[in-house]
This record gives C-alpha cells, sequence and structure tokens, in this order.
C-alpha cells in the first residue's frame, strides 16, 4: 500500500467468527496503524453492520482540532494567571469536591434502606402533581410564576 501526506485507504474484510451481540463489529487494522496515520490525521470510517467489509481513510487537514484545545487550554491559563488568591480557589474547589463526594455517599447510604426511596418517590410524585395545579395548570398562575422568576432574576442579577 503506498502511504501519501494527503490519504491513505485501507480496506479490510470482517471475520467471519460469530461473535456476541454485545460486542461490536470492528474492522481489522495493520499490526502498527500508527506507522500509517499522522498525528494531524483525521480518522473517517465508512461501511455497515450489513457489509462484508470497512474501508478507513485518513487524511489531513489544514484546520486541526488541537489548536482549539491550545486555545481553550491557553484561556485557562490566562484567566489562572489573573487570579490573586489562588490558594483560597484550591481550597474552594476541594471543598466542593469533597461536598459532592459526601453528598453521594449520603444518597447511596439512604438507596440502601428498602422503604426510603419509595417513599421519596412519592414525595415528589405529590410535589409534582402540587405544583403543576398550582402554577401550571391556569393561565393566571402562569404568568404568575413568570413574574415570580423574572424577580427572581433581578433580584441575582443585581438590577432591583
Amino acid at each position: 500500500m503506498a502511504a501519501s501526506s494527503t490519504a491513505q485507504l485501507l480496506c479490510a474484510n470482517r471475520p467471519s467468527v460469530n461473535r456476541p451481540s454485545f460486542l461490536p463489529n470492528l474492522p481489522l487494522l495493520p499490526p502498527s496503524p500508527s506507522s500509517l496515520f499522522t498525528s494531524s490525521s483525521k480518522l473517517h470510517v465508512s461501511g455497515s453492520r450489513r457489509s462484508l467489509s470497512y474501508c478507513i481513510k485518513a487524511s489531513s487537514d489544514d484546520t486541526s482540532e488541537t489548536s482549539d484545545v491550545g486555545e481553550v487550554f491557553s484561556g485557562l491559563k490566562e484567566k489562572w494567571d489573573a487570579l490573586e488568591n489562588k490558594p483560597m480557589i484550591i481550597i474552594y474547589g476541594g471543598g466542593a469536591a469533597l461536598g459532592v463526594w459526601l453528598s453521594s455517599t449520603v444518597v447511596e447510604a439512604i438507596n440502601g434502606v428498602p422503604v426510603i426511596p419509595k417513599f421519596l418517590e412519592l414525595i415528589g410524585l405529590g410535589y409534582t402533581g402540587w405544583f403543576v395545579y398550582r402554577y401550571l395548570l391556569f393561565k393566571s398562575t402562569r404568568k404568575e410564576l413568570a413574574d415570580e422568576i423574572e424577580a427572581l432574576k433581578k433580584k441575582i442579577i443585581g438590577s432591583e
């Protein structure tokens, strides 16, 4: 197979081995695919589950996705360098991660008790029914809900 800088084409037959249904039908690749593809190549797979062969085509494009990732990381680095109180940000981030872990542990413990999850589902369904009846069923109450949401938005933004 001749390698070119702009495009390469590799076709492989799908094996006729009976696979379990949960395994995907993947194409056969040569022993060292890294020698065929460059780092700036995009991989295109064509074929279907019913076809007997797959064709893989790698081609270089002028637009690189790695430049987008580089721009994101450079933007994050600029924002990080602009921060004055970095240890406090790290402490807040660690506290948030600890809070998520702790709440996940509490929820798993509550789910371990057989009756509590069904009871909480019942409470959730009751509250949802009440909310629909109170705010969404009639036009006047929908208007009231919209006004309350707008007031909350103004309060959060600080324009009130």
